[in-house]
């Protein structure tokens, strides 16, 4: 839209009228053009584009928050923001009930989380941002019925009172100039900024993309996390000061959120699949999830199978970023199907977090004709492809692959030596 959109926008979005005007839309069912014309009758065209903007921002956020229907957005906040799932998870390492903050909180994904914990600061530049995170923050106060303090400070780093929290996080922009980077050196704020925090207060938490190389002089001080959900890995976390549990080794933690469970009374062992959520009284309980983790130094050398055996298991992607795969597979006695590949092989299946299990049915070289053979008299039509170390695209593979029938199968294109090979599987749940 060609109207600038400023921050008393936001505010009255954010207000009684705003938020009345959000509830009649998000009930209605006509399509978009029908609203628009019906809210120009009332509203101005600003105001019209933020209340279907919210509505559509809400409607995507149930992914990431199930109390998505009452909190504000932006489109870039809410693609930044953690969702309630490893922000929670994250919060679970940060001391209970001392004062802790979250540094370019934007619209206030990991803010909320460690607001569950305690007294909570936010601390934004953006004057939209931190409008939004504020509304945020009071809602979840609200709703919890909890009334330890919180507040979202829309000023620089600098005015950050550091030195008097238990501990802190920050989320650095990744996109100073516009075009995502994976260059910490390249954020905003970058690695001096971001040292000089931790010279002022150690106990400090790094928001990173996955890819992100930390910097050498942080391998030793730091503990490195990949945390992934639902299959991918959402972010890297370098964790500094007291909140480091192992220094210098790396870590890998998958979570699945646990619909309907409990929480456990007490933590587990570490690396040990283990269910964790917040105080229920102050958290959504829908943010009770499980959590697999697995520590170690990088890389471990993975012995090979002489052949493969009744079971492929493949590593979760945190454990892949993290370079775990060797830790886990010594871990669960498994063994490499060929040198360098991290697809395990091993004669038992043992329920994990960090592996999907499939079991194997057929090992043959991989030639399109001979496996759509095999597929059709398997009346197998319902396909999943996996690859590794090949340059076949899976989804021309698939269509290579159609054949006619119900029945469910998982094909993957790896390399055994130099041959390309296919290995046709169940996915097992466990």
């Amino acid at each position: 839209m060609s109207s600038v959109v400023s921050v008393d926008d936001y505010r009255w979005l954010i207000g009684a009228e705003g938020r009345r005007w959000l509830a009649e839309a998000e009930q209605e069912s006509g399509d978009l053009a029908q609203q628009t014309r019906r809210l120009r009758k009332s509203l101005s065209a600003v105001e019209c584009h933020l209340v279907l903007e919210q509505v559509a921002l809400r409607r995507r956020a149930k992914r990431k928050f199930s109390a998505a229907e009452r909190m504000f957005f932006t489109p870039t906040g809410l693609e930044q923001a953690s969702d309630q799932w490893v922000a929670a998870y994250k919060a679970s390492r940060f001391p209970p009930d001392v004062e802790l903050a979250d540094l370019c909180c934007g619209i206030g994904g990991d803010l909320l989380a460690l607001a569950a914990r305690g007294a909570a600061l936010g601390v934004e530049r953006d004057p939209i941002a931190a409008l939004l995170a504020q509304a945020n923050l009071s809602e979840l106060r609200q709703s919890a019925k909890d009334a330890r303090p919180g507040e979202v400070l829309n000023c620089d780093l600098a005015a950050a009172p550091l030195a008097r929290l238990a501990a802190w996080h920050i989320d650095p922009d990744r996109r100073p100039q516009g075009r995502r980077t994976t260059r910490v050196e390249l954020h905003e704020p970058g690695v001096p900024a971001i040292e000089r925090l931790l010279a002022i207060n150690p106990a400090g938490a790094i928001k990173l993309a996955p890819a992100a190389e930390l910097p050498a002089s942080w391998s030793s001080a730091a503990e490195a996390e990949w945390i992934s959900r639902g299959g991918q890995c959402r972010q890297l976390v370098a964790w500094f000061g007291e909140l480091a549990a192992s220094p210098g080794l790396r870590r890998a933690s998958v979570i699945k959120p646990i619909a309907g469970q409990p929480a456990s009374g007490g933590r587990q062992p570490p690396g040990r699949s283990e269910i964790l959520a917040g105080n229920k009284s102050r958290q959504d309980p829908q943010a009770v999830y499980g959590v697999r983790t697995i520590v170690g130094p990088r890389s471990r050398e993975i012995p090979v199978a002489a052949r493969l055996e009744r079971y492929l298991a493949e590593p979760d992607a945190a454990v892949l970023a993290a370079d775990l795969t060797g830790a886990l597979a010594a871990e669960q006695a498994l063994e490499a199907i060929a040198p360098g590949s991290v697809y395990l092989t091993g004669d038992r299946m043992a329920p994990d977090l960090a592996l999907a299990w499939f079991e194997i049915a057929d090992v043959l070289p991989f030639d399109v004709k001979r496996l759509k053979s095999l597929l059709r008299e398997r009346r197998c039509g319902r396909l999943e492809i996996k690859k590794r170390g090949v340059p076949h695209d899976p989804e021309t593979v698939r269509r290579q692959l159609r054949v006619p029938g119900d029945n469910e199968a998982t094909v993957f294109i790896t390399r055994q030596g130099v041959a390309v090979i296919a290995i046709v599987a169940r996915r097992v749940e466990t």
